[in-house]
């Protein structure tokens, strides 16, 4: 039903993110100290779904290029928490019923749980490489998503940017156009890869690495349950990267 989203998400305004190209790196100042000419890579606006359906479903190639601006709508129900500053989507709870805080395939510790998280990615987004540090349950519900995973052993080959970076968990590596030069060892790195169809699910345990492409107008939602201790020793052993 094309009217089914537009009708439960009405034209309330909701968090999305910018960016002037279609690469998106997440990132957080919070008394971190800046590096030196570093700038945030997306901004945070507030958005109505039918505005940013208007912008993202397009099939015209020539907005939809690397260098043109795209859009990251999200969805946020926090439950018992205040993860989304009085913005918080509760429907997602009874729209997603197997993301339920109970104990089930999808949620280990429930009382772990982080909320549940949506976020719809028009053509040709690319989420840049991280881990995340819980267990994270994905399930596409709409299009289609290209997910390119890497063991957390593969990290130092990844130059992972240090937690004191506003991007800190996050590659600095462009993996959609590699400078061998600066990330000799890149080359060796590697990694499986899988496309998410709707009804597809995947899980992602804590530390694995996995860097998204949007192959197509698509919706996506996930949802945390604690953090497993089986990877971290790889994460700690991990050779930061501090700059060519």
């Amino acid at each position: 039903d094309p009217a089914y989203l537009p009708r439960l998400l009405q034209k309330k305004e909701r968090r999305t993110e910018y960016s002037e190209n279609n690469h998106f790196m997440y990132w957080s100042v919070g008394g971190k100290k800046q590096p030196k000419n570093w700038k945030p890579p997306t901004k945070m606006i507030q958005m109505t779904y039918p505005d940013f359906l208007s912008k993202a479903n397009v099939t015209d190639d020539s907005k939809l290029g690397p260098d043109n601006p795209h859009w990251y709508y999200r969805l946020i129900g926090c439950g018992e928490t205040d993860c989304a500053g009085g913005k918080s989507t509760e429907s997602l709870f009874d729209e997603v019923p197997f993301f339920q805080p109970r104990r089930s395939l999808y949620m280990v510790y429930p009382e772990h749980q982080r909320g549940i998280h949506c976020r719809f990615g028009m053509r040709g987004v690319i989420a840049e490489n991280h881990f995340d540090g819980s267990r994270n349950f994905i399930v596409l519900l709409g299009g289609e998503r290209r997910y390119i995973l890497a063991h957390p052993g593969q990290c130092s080959d990844l130059y992972l940017l240090p937690k004191s970076h506003p991007s800190g968990r996050h590659s600095a590596v462009d993996w959609s156009n590699p400078d061998h030069d600066e990330f000799p060892n890149f080359a060796g790195a590697r990694a499986n890869e899988v496309v998410l169809q709707a009804g597809d699910a995947l899980y992602l345990p804590t530390f694995w690495f996995h860097y998204i492409i949007s192959l197509e107008l698509n919706f996506q939602c996930n949802t945390r349950s604690g953090i497993a201790m089986t990877y971290k020793k790889e994460i700690d052993k991990c050779k930061m990267y501090m700059g060519p």
